[in-house]
C-alpha cells in the first residue's frame, strides 16, 4: 500500500484558513492514480471531501466547493487549502488513495487506503 502521512491540522477561528499536507510514498504503480481527502467528525459519517486524478481532474463535495482547493507537488505531496472555514468543517481529516483500477470519485476514496489523520477544529 502507499504510505500517507498528514500534517497541518490546527485550531482556527471561523472564517480562517488552513493548509493541510500529505506526504505519500511507496505502493505499486497506479496506487496514486486517484488521491484526495476524507474527513470524519465525531458522531457523523465519514465524508469524501475532494478527489484528484493523476491527470488533474478533481471532484469536490458540495459542502466545500469554492472554499477548498486540492493540489499536488512533484508526485509526492498532496495539499488541501481550506479557506472560509466554518465550525461544521471541524473534523479529523485523512489523506487517502482510492483503490487501483476503479473510478476516481469521493466514494472510491472512502474505500481506499487512509493515513492516520490530522485534526482540524474551527470555532
Amino acid at each position: 500500500h502507499v504510505q500517507l502521512v498528514e500534517s497541518g491540522g490546527s485550531s482556527v477561528p471561523a472564517g480562517g484558513s488552513l493548509r493541510l499536507s500529505c506526504a505519500y510514498s511507496g505502493g505499486a504503480p497506479g496506487d496514486t492514480y486517484c488521491m484526495g481527502w476524507n474527513r470524519q467528525a465525531p458522531g457523523k459519517q465519514r465524508e469524501g471531501v475532494v478527489a484528484i486524478r493523476s491527470d488533474g481532474d478533481t471532484r469536490y463535495a458540495d459542502s466545500v466547493k469554492g472554499r477548498f482547493a486540492i493540489s499536488q507537488a512533484y508526485g509526492e505531496t498532496l495539499y488541501l487549502q481550506m479557506n472560509s472555514l466554518k465550525p461544521e468543517d471541524t473534523a479529523m481529516y485523512y489523506c487517502a488513495s482510492a483503490p487501483k483500477g476503479g473510478p476516481c470519485s469521493l466514494s472510491a476514496l472512502l474505500s481506499g487506503v487512509w493515513g492516520q489523520g490530522t485534526q482540524v477544529t474551527v470555532s
